[in-house]
Formats: structure tokens, C-alpha cells, sequence
């Protein structure tokens, strides 16, 4: 008999389970593509009354990395949501909540002063606009100062299509997007808040592994030096001279693309400043009113 674990995720199985032997084979299943994703939407909401705006396969697009499960929950949370508010068939605009709700969290109903409105509103406009400036950038869905989950306020961007193999220039828009808050509250403010504690982290991780796993540091080199998994070696196969350098690079990088974010927001402090009003005034914007609010084309924005 041949036994075949399956699993996206094998840190979830006890490590007993994984020893020499107690399996013949071992199988990694990963997370659906764009495709698969529309066809498990499909299979999910067969039963489930559809406005005529839904599009099933614009879904799967802005659910990267979600599976059957996550989905099932997509589909029913968005069926609750048209379920509250009356309606006959479940439309676009529920789909469109119940996906921040399953990757962002409940909205929390929290009183905050208008001090701290400004803050977020700068902090997510910071994100939002660097979103549109940096090439490479995954588009800006929508932004919001309503809190979420452990959020305060969210920037939300989706690919325009599966990733499964990420250029440096993407890595590196990624982290200067992710710092796009902390440099707004700077070059508005002169300080900074803890509300960039998760982009930080996200940074960090971005660069640790550019320098230890994808040989995108010339002074490192073209050189691994985590395990399969992307974690570090247990044993380290080099000196605290090495060890010193990989943080000194991990340290440059992160520094070069917080001064890229503090530059593109000093050249576009108009557009900053009309974001952060407008998401005073609405408190969410959309992908479309994010761009009439910047004076931004959509084509330019993913372009420029």
C-alpha cells in the first residue's frame, strides 16, 4: 500500500508523521491558480442567486493564494452579506466585502480622534500612492482608514495575475510601497508612529531573504544560504564576517527603499495631500476614485 500525505501547507502535520518510512511518497499540493480558482468559485455558487455584475474569474484574480476552503467561506460570506441587506442575488459589491472581510478581518468599531484619522489617513494614502508611482507595483484596489482586523487602516493591492516568479524591481516595489505610511508620517509630521510595525516586518523579511536565499546582494554574492523552505541553516556555513555583512545588506537595502518612498512622496506631495482629504471625507476609495482624486490614469500608473 503506498500512503501519500497532502498538504500546501507541511508545517501543519506533526514532524512524526514525516520520519523516514512512514510514508512512501509525500505529495505537496499547492494553492489553485487564476483558472482553477474560477472553477471552484463556479462549483460553490451553483446554488447561490448571482447578480448579473458578478464575474467569477475578476474574483479569482483578487484572491491570489486563497484555496477551496477560503473560497467556500468567500462565497458564503458574501451570500450573509446580500442576505443582510435584503437583496435578491448576491452582486459584485458583496463579493468585493466579503473578500476584505476574509483577508483583512471585521470591520472594528472603534472611536478615534480626528488627530489620529489624520495620521492613518496619511500613513494609507503614502501606501496607496506609492502604489501608483512605483513600476512594477501590484494596482491599488482600494484604501481605507476604517479600522480592520488589528489594522487601523488598509491599503489593499491585488497582481493583475498569479506570481510565481518575482524580479528584484517587484521585490523592491514591494518594500517601498510597504514603506509608503512611515514615509508619509515622516515628511508630514517630522515623526514617526508605531502604525508601520507590520510593514517593517514585511520589509525585513523581503530583504533577509533577497541576501540569504535569492543572491540579490553583489557584495554577498550568488551564494544560499537558508534551507529549502527559505528559513535559515540550523548551522551556519559561514564566519561572523559573512554573518556581519548579510545584516549590513539587508540593513542598505531597506534604507535604499525608504529613501525611494520619502522621495516620490516629497515630488508628489499634491497628490498625498488630496488622497489624505479625500479618505477624511469618505473614509474608503475605491481603485477608480483613487485615480480621478491623484489626477492618475490607470494605464500611466502602471506604467510610470
Amino acid at each position: 500500500m503506498i500512503l501519500i500525505a497532502a498538504t500546501n501547507r507541511p508545517d501543519v502535520l506533526d514532524p512524526a508523521l514525516l520520519r523516514p518510512g512512514r510514508f512512501d511518497r509525500r505529495v505537496t499540493v499547492q494553492a489553485p491558480d487564476r483558472r482553477g480558482r474560477a472553477a471552484i468559485l463556479g462549483i460553490h455558487t451553483r446554488k447561490v442567486p448571482l447578480a448579473p455584475d458578478v464575474d467569477l474569474d475578476q474574483i479569482a484574480q483578487q484572491t491570489p493564494g486563497l484555496v477551496g476552503a477560503d473560497l467556500r467561506n468567500l462565497v458564503n460570506e458574501a451570500a450573509l452579506g446580500a442576505a443582510r441587506s435584503g437583496e435578491a442575488a448576491v452582486t459584485m459589491g458583496d463579493f468585493a466585502e466579503a473578500i476584505e472581510k476574509t483577508l483583512l478581518g471585521s470591520e472594528r468599531k472603534i472611536l478615534l480622534s480626528e488627530q489620529d484619522r489624520e495620521r492613518i489617513a496619511y500613513h494609507e494614502s503614502g501606501h496607496a500612492l506609492l502604489g501608483l508611482l512605483v513600476p512594477g507595483a501590484d494596482p491599488v484596489k482600494k484604501v481605507t482608514i476604517v479600522p480592520r482586523g488589528q489594522a487601523l487602516g488598509v491599503t489593499l493591492q491585488s497582481p493583475v495575475d498569479d506570481r510565481f516568479n518575482y524580479g528584484e524591481d517587484y521585490l523592491r516595489a514591494r518594500m517601498i510601497g510597504a514603506l509608503g505610511g512611515r514615509a508619509a508620517e515622516r515628511l508630514v509630521y517630522g515623526v514617526v508612529t508605531t502604525g508601520a510595525e507590520n510593514d517593517l516586518q514585511q520589509v525585513t523579511r523581503i530583504a533577509h531573504e533577497m541576501v540569504v536565499r535569492w543572491g540579490m546582494s553583489p557584495k554577498v554574492g550568488p551564494v544560499n544560504f537558508s534551507d529549502g523552505d527559505g528559513s535559515m541553516l540550523q548551522q551556519r556555513p559561514y564566519g561572523e564576517a559573512t554573518a556581519s555583512l548579510i545584516d549590513d545588506e539587508i540593513r542598505r537595502i531597506a534604507e535604499e527603499c525608504q529613501v525611494e518612498a520619502e522621495r516620490l512622496l516629497t515630488e508628489h506631495r499634491p497628490q498625498l495631500d488630496a488622497l489624505a482629504r479625500a479618505l477624511l471625507k469618505n473614509d474608503s476609495l475605491d481603485e477608480a476614485e483613487i485615480l480621478d482624486v491623484t489626477g492618475m490614469k490607470k494605464a500611466a500608473a502602471l506604467a510610470s
